[in-house]
């Protein structure tokens, strides 16, 4: 397996406009993903970049970032634009989607995914933590993970991805981890299809994979990482990365 780490970024986000180049500790958030990224140690970290500011943002940090069209519709677009453009022979066999708002990521669960698809014969590979709290099993903007699990709950197969909270009844419920190891040939097919019903329901766009008939696999991880998506998170990422 020969992986290639996509970060897709753009300026226009509508809860924290300019998400990419806010500063944590002196540091551009793009920067320090890119960063983590390097430090698991797959392969080469691309920047998939919206706007000139992020490449040039990257670029500084001794970084790669390559400049995609700003209207595509979604991040699996952005980083199949960018693998075009530079890896066009297609030399690079896994695709791993990381996003680029998680500055606190862990390199091992990079690794962990990689692994995931090289040893599961998934289409594409991705993670999930059990969910601890009341807050997140009600919340509509953590992502629920229903899955067919192994006995220790270490391994299992993606049925379906929800906002709602899902399974009913007693046992564990899993926070879906938005990080994903493509198999090429997975991801060129999946960006070819149009947005799926359930997918438009959801607005998952994994969901498109499954109703294809697509199969994820799915690890488990002890807690999700931080993810920045509003000034709230954006304050704790600076607490906890200063």
């Amino acid at each position: 397996m020969n992986p290639i780490l996509l970060i897709p970024a753009r300026m226009a986000s509508t809860r924290l406009p300019g998400k990419p180049l806010a500063d944590i500790g002196g540091v551009p958030m793009i920067v320090r993903v890119w960063a983590r990224a390097a430090a698991a140690g797959l392969g080469p970290v691309v920047v998939a970049a919206g706007e000139p500011q992020v490449v040039a943002a990257v670029e500084r940090a001794g970084g790669r970032a390559v400049l995609t069209e700003p209207g595509l519709p979604s991040g699996s677009d952005r980083i199949w634009a960018a693998l075009m453009a530079i890896d066009p022979q297609g030399h690079h066999d896994v695709v791993v989607n990381l996003q680029g708002d998680l500055p606190a990521l862990d390199p091992a669960e990079l690794r962990l995914v990689v692994d995931l698809l090289h040893e599961s014969g998934a289409d594409i590979a991705t993670l999930a933590a059990p969910i601890d709290n009341e807050a997140d099993r009600i919340n509509p903007a953590v992502v629920k993970a229903v899955a067919a699990w192994n006995a220790d709950e270490t391994r299992g197969r993606a049925l379906y991805f929800t906002r709602a909270t899902a399974p009913t009844g007693e046992g564990t419920l899993w926070h879906h981890v938005g990080l994903y190891a493509y198999r090429r040939a997975a991801l060129e097919r999946f960006v070819s299809l149009p947005p799926s019903p359930l997918e438009l329901r959801e607005k998952l766009e994994q969901l498109r994979a499954l109703e294809a008939g697509m199969s994820i696999a799915i690890a488990r991880v002890d807690a999700p990482p931080l993810s920045v998506d509003t000034p709230q998170d954006l304050a704790r990422a600076r607490s906890l990365l200063q």
